[in-house]
Formats: structure tokens, C-alpha cells, sequence
């Protein structure tokens, strides 16, 4: 299965968040998160070459087509975040992870939580 683009990535966020859908649906979803106009017929057609890649299944039994997210969200996000790490900090998640909190935008619950993860991760490899 291909990665999707930006654009095949906005609809999948789309179908993710909101179940199967028609065209219509997740175009005016689109239109409302966007600041511009998406046409309709790009939606349709971008929707229609995600079919063809297997991003997104298409349902042909009634009148109103139905498209469905085939490429699970947690899936996409391993993915698309292994190749930024790659690209982007040389394959290191510490230095990813460095710098995100280097930031110091982390809140109280939010450093408490990847603290339970860190935890989490020490007691599985102990285990293996």
C-alpha cells in the first residue's frame, strides 16, 4: 500500500474521523477545515485514484457511492512519522523527542503521560 499525499492524507482524517462516507460528505468536511475552496469533482476524483491504490474501498451498492479508510490511522501515523525521523533527525527518536520537549510546550499531563509510556516500554524489555 502506497503512502498517501497531503491531500489523500486530509481524507482519511476525514473518513477516520467520521466512518464510511459519500464524496459529498467528506468534501464538505474538507471545505470546512480548508481555507479555500475544494471542488467537489476534486474530491471525487482524488477519492476515486485512492480507490485504485487501496487507500479507501468503495461501496457501488447503491446509488450514492460509499468510501471507507483502508489504511488503518495508527498505521499511517508509524509510518508517515518513521520516514519524518528518518528524513528529518537521521533515524533518531531521542532527538526527535529531545527536541519536541526542548520546546517546553509539554504540559503537566502531557509529561506525566510519556513518563507512563517511558515506564511502560522499560517493564515490556525487561520482560522479553
Amino acid at each position: 500500500m502506497q503512502q498517501p499525499t497531503e491531500g489523500e492524507l486530509a481524507i482519511l482524517q476525514v473518513l477516520w474521523a467520521t466512518g464510511p462516507s459519500t464524496v459529498r460528505t467528506v468534501n464538505e468536511a474538507l471545505n470546512a477545515r480548508s481555507k479555500r475552496e475544494i471542488g467537489y469533482t476534486t474530491t471525487l476524483k482524488l477519492m476515486q485514484l485512492m480507490a485504485d491504490k487501496g487507500l479507501v474501498s468503495r461501496d457501488t451498492s447503491k446509488r450514492t457511492h460509499v468510501y471507507a479508510a483502508q489504511l488503518p490511522e495508527e498505521k499511517a501515523q508509524r509510518n508517515l512519522l518513521r520516514k519524518f525521523v528518518d528524513t528529518t533527525f537521521g533515524g533518531s527518536a531521542s532527538q526527535l523527542v529531545l527536541r519536541a520537549l526542548g520546546e517546553g510546550d509539554a504540559s503537566a499531563e502531557e509529561l506525566a503521560e510519556i513518563k507512563r509510556m517511558i515506564q511502560s516500554l522499560e517493564n515490556k524489555r525487561q520482560h522479553d
